[in-house]
């Protein structure tokens, strides 16, 4: 079900049609909001530069926790696979104690 929500961003209000709830929206808008207000106070930019840049800014960190993400994957992946080897190691040292128990015998 799609949502109409109210965001302010830069001073100007936008009516922005999502998915997501409302909450979800408004923090999207709030951070945009930040990226753009922390530019325009630091740098004598029009508002459409400062968007392009806070644009740059998100895209930036989007990237970033795209590699992160796939690095913790790719980490995850070698730790699965060490514990499936472990398994079978353990299962071949819990036959071969069996083994050594049936000779006792």
């Amino acid at each position: 079900m799609k949502h109409r929500e109210t965001v302010t961003i830069a001073g100007k209000e936008y009516t922005l049609i999502a998915e997501e709830d409302a909450g979800y929206t408004q923090k999207v808008a709030a951070h945009v909001d930040a990226q753009l207000k922390q530019i325009l106070d630091s740098a004598k930019v029009s508002v459409t530069d400062a968007a392009v840049l806070a644009a740059l800014n998100v895209a930036d960190e989007y990237f970033k926790e795209v590699e992160a993400s796939e690095n913790l994957r790719r980490q995850l992946k070698e730790y699965l696979e060490e514990a499936t080897k472990l398994k079978l190691e353990l299962s071949e040292a819990k036959r071969e104690i069996f083994k050594l128990q049936n000779k006792k015998a």
